[in-house]
């Protein structure tokens, strides 16, 4: 297990870089050594180097080759004619700390690889020749996590036919183009979505957000989606959960919708909970492009939030099986479009969905950190639903005061806090006596088995409809400012 120092300004490929003063210059001294399980390849901080790197060999489970960093400054910067990292048939591999820009392929290539990590990479403007950012084709267990890409051309993540894919907290901003998503993967399996922010709001002429063709066994939770023609397009999967997202934005298009299914082959048994779509055209599609006949089946679309859609929160108009139920409607949002012959056969029931209406909605953010106690307060003069929601930060808070978010007969039931990428927790207090309601919580408490709230976290509070709409102010006792620290 050796460790491998390379420097584009201070290093010579005659040197034997195994040292940080005697470190190589360029990957092709790199290249040419056989790299063995759990040996480790660092680049120094502030180098640049123009060049694709090829990575030939593999490690083994326990004992992963590692790409990474050393020193102190700025990430060091992959620039390639090539792809940035390009590797055929490599096994257990974990690229990490590292920025990858201005490629002429994708930042990184994997063909016929398995047991990959890429984490906290910086990836931007690449693809210039041709598309692509972050690329897996055919293999096992590929891991992307705490990375950003932005402004590429053609899809921010392209995963084909991968068995195991888990895709945590990374950010992509912007993947240019008529057939761009900012993630696509196609059959693919066993996969796992969640904490990610996929926005393409700037992007020039974006297909979708996320795309999912012919997967099994997903689950896409606690994402934020925001832009390109549709949010999540999740098609003839099988046992596919879409819970706790954030979708908005979405449109261009008359179909445009937060989540579509039912084109590309067969459709079952999907699970679309606890969503909160919005500011698009339709909420939930079950359609095709044609008048194909493939089966949708089993498809369960409850509790979620629809708000400011121009067409209806639920389309069917292709034969399918499922329920709609329990969801949260905005009183200017058709409820559903379901066609004739499917109301006749009884095969997708609709019930006990609710209204709710724009003055109902209030919000406000703050940030805390761990080891902080929040105590919310709100004054009686505004009606709202039960229960409380915090999502991910949208518009700050500025002032001190009372809240006008609730009456007593609602705050004092439950308190819901959600920080996407976490579970929802509640917390019951019962209602003071007087003029104002007030619940305690420690943050700390509440995440300490969740991984912690590390540095300080953005959260926005909205009442129990989960709407984003104007702000007011949360007053924080003893925070003059309205804000804790």
């Amino acid at each position: 297990m050796t460790i491998y120092y390379v420097n584009s300004a201070t290093g010579s490929n005659s040197n034997g870089g195994t040292s940080v003063d005697a470190p190589f210059a360029s990957f092709s001294a790199v290249e040419a050594l056989k790299l063995q399980p759990g040996d480790t390849v660092l680049l120094a901080a502030g180098s640049v180097f123009n060049e694709q790197f090829d990575l030939k060999y593999s490690g083994t489970v326990t004992a992963p080759i590692t790409i990474g960093s050393y020193g102190i400054g700025d990430a060091p910067v992959i620039h390639s004619p090539g792809d940035g990292i390009h590797s055929l048939y490599a096994t257990n591999i974990v690229i990490e700390n590292i920025k990858i820009s201005d490629t002429e392929g994708a930042a990184i290539y994997g063909g016929t690889v398995s047991n990959w990590t890429v984490r906290n990479v910086e990836i931007d403007h690449t693809g210039l020749s041709r598309s692509g950012s972050v690329t897996f084709r055919t293999g096992s267990n590929i891991t992307i996590e705490n990375t950003t890409i932005n402004d590429v051309n053609g899809d921010g993540m392209w995963i084909e036919k991968i068995n195991g894919v888990t895709l945590l907290n990374n950010t992509v901003t912007n993947a240019h183009g008529t057939a761009a998503d900012a993630i696509q993967i196609n059959d693919s399996s066993n996969i796992y979505i969640s904490g990610n922010h996929l926005d393409q709001t700037g992007a020039t002429t974006p297909k979708g957000v996320l795309t999912l063709i012919r997967p099994v066994n997903a689950v896409i939770e606690d994402n934020v989606l925001t832009g390109g023609g549709f949010g999540i397009s999740a098609q003839a999967g099988t046992n596919i959960a879409i819970h706790n997202n954030d979708i908005s934005g979405y449109g261009g298009y008359s179909w445009s919708y937060g989540i579509g299914l039912g084109d590309s082959g067969d459709t079952r048994d999907y699970d679309i909970s606890g969503n909160y779509i919005h500011d698009g055209v339709w909420g939930v599609s079950v359609s095709s492009a044609g008048s194909t006949s493939y089966v949708r089946e089993n498809i369960d679309v409850h509790n979620n939030t629809f708000d400011d859609l121009t067409q209806a929160a639920l389309k069917v108009d292709r034969p399918a099986s499922g329920a709609f139920h329990d969801n949260a409607i905005a009183s200017d949002v058709t409820p559903y479009s379901i066609s004739p012959a499917i109301i006749a056969a009884g095969t997708f029931p609709v019930s006990n969905n609710t209204t709710f209406e724009e003055p109902q909605l209030h919000l406000a953010s703050l940030v805390v950190q761990a080891g902080e106690t929040m105590h919310i307060t709100a004054d009686l003069t505004t009606t709202a639903h039960d229960g409380l929601k915090a999502s991910p930060d949208k518009i700050a808070l500025e002032k001190a005061g009372h809240a006008t978010l609730f009456d007593d007969s609602v705050f004092g039931e439950t308190l819901q806090l959600r920080h996407f990428g976490h579970d929802v927790f509640d917390r019951h207090e019962p209602t003071p006596k007087g003029g104002d309601h007030g619940a305690a919580v420690d943050f700390a408490e509440l995440f300490a088995d969740k991984g912690g709230l590390g540095e300080s976290h953005h959260l926005e509070i909205a009442d129990g409809a989960s709407h984003h709409g104007d702000a007011d102010a949360a007053g924080i006792p003893g925070h003059p400012d309205g804000v804790l620290h």
